[in-house]
């Protein structure tokens, strides 16, 4: 999307109907959950007695599930409607969060987490499409409010973590389940009624068929690579930084904030000098750099490389996607669901394996080590040249779909 057609923040918000705001305010919590338990990990691993190995499970679970679920969400929406799949998956986040309050062991919430991961993808996948047809001023300013609805969760969620978890670690637990039950009510009584229409129908299958293409494969692997090092970042700092559950809500909070800024306001302008696969080739070969800074010893350099990290991934959410959908002739919605599919796959695995990685190699900055390897193999495989395909210098609009991803 060029600078001209992305429009302001402000125009964006203007007359818009209820249930457009209904459903951002949902989006808004359902995105706080990403972050939620970062501050938490410290607080969790000492209250039911888990390492952190068994802790980061937590991100595990959570996007394992949801990785598998986005390949039947869109099968599910075009079957059932879409406020029925919305509502479904705010029911299913409603009873998983407000269960992890009550958990009695790290099995137990690892367990909920999972379920909370299929209602987040249930509800994801769909409310864009809610939003797009619902605003007004079109398509790019709904999308700008998504957008901007995952920069506030990804900066809130930390913060409330950090702020419920300095009073217990199951409070941002109690505090997520009540403000997302507020969202299901509402979205219950304002979200329009599924019209009985013909919908086109998404089989299960699609989505993996369309990853044989060559340039959408290498753009799904890069993403995955780079989601790894990403959920490297929000996984494994609070173990290296060792702080209190308000001052890694802080430092997150305001990576959040970076991550907002950039996928809204920088993205566009650098795709509109590099062309999308240079723009992204050289944030993922930026992100390398900041991992390597991370390795750092030092707890200052660290603070600030996560904060400034923030800035680089916002780029890559907007970027990586635009690339995943102009780069192939899948329809959209099927190429999006392939993409995903392997880029929180890299999430799920990196969570999983990051605490072992520290202990394999017998040091706390291993694992951002080898999150810098795995973006320059990422930037190495974007420089590979798609043939009789010239690179574009614009954004599609219906690519900056960076809340879809998450």
């Amino acid at each position: 999307m060029s600078t001209n057609q992305h429009g302001s923040l402000l125009d964006a918000l203007k007359g818009q109907p209820k249930q457009v705001w209904i459903t951002a305010f949902a989006a808004v919590i359902a995105f706080m959950g990403i972050g939620l338990v970062d501050p938490i990990l410290l607080s969790i691993a000492d209250g039911l007695h888990a390492s952190a190995s068994q802790v980061t499970l937590l991100f595990s679970s959570y996007l394992g599930v949801q990785v598998i679920a986005m390949l039947v969400t869109g099968a599910a929406s075009a079957r059932f409607g879409p406020k029925r799949t919305v509502l479904t998956g705010l029911v299913l986040i409603v009873v998983a969060t407000a269960l992890c309050a009550a958990a009695a062991t790290i099995t137990q919430l690892v367990a909920l987490r999972a379920v909370w991961g299929l209602g987040n993808a249930f509800f994801i996948a769909t409310a864009l499409s809610v939003i797009v047809g619902a605003a007004t001023g079109g398509q790019k300013g709904a999308i700008l409010l998504y957008e901007a609805a995952l920069g506030v969760g990804l900066a809130v969620g930390p913060l409330l973590g950090a702020l419920l978890g300095s009073i217990s670690w199951r409070g941002p637990f109690v505090g997520t389940a009540v403000l997302m039950a507020a969202a299901l009510v509402l979205c219950s009584v304002f979200l329009k009624k599924d019209a009985h229409e013909e919908r086109p129908k998404i089989r299960i299958s699609d989505p993996i068929r369309a990853l044989g293409h060559p340039g959408l494969l290498r753009t799904s692997i890069g993403s995955a690579l780079y989601t790894a090092a990403f959920f490297t970042v929000l996984a494994w700092t609070p173990f290296v930084l060792g702080w209190s559950s308000v001052a890694v809500g802080l430092i997150f909070c305001g990576w959040g904030l970076c991550v907002a800024i950039a996928g809204v306001a920088l993205a566009p302008k650098l795709a509109g000098k590099l062309g999308e696969q240079h723009a992204t080739a050289v944030s993922v070969f930026g992100y390398a750099v900041l991992m390597a800074v991370l390795a750092v010893p030092s707890k200052p350099v660290i603070v600030v490389g996560v904060i400034v990290s923030g800035l680089i991934s916002g780029l890559l959410n907007t970027l990586f996607t635009g690339t995943a959908m102009s780069i192939s002739d899948a329809p959209r919605p099927v190429a999006s669901a392939g993409y995903n599919f392997c880029r929180w796959l890299g999430g799920a695995l990196a969570a999983t394996l990051v605490g072992h990685i520290a202990t394999w190699l017998g040091s706390q900055q291993a694992p951002f080590v080898v999150a810098a390897v795995l973006c320059v193999i990422a930037g190495g495989l974007l420089l590979v040249k798609q043939r009789g395909k010239p690179d574009s210098h614009e954004v599609p609009q219906e690519a900056v779909l960076v809340g879809e991803e998450l």
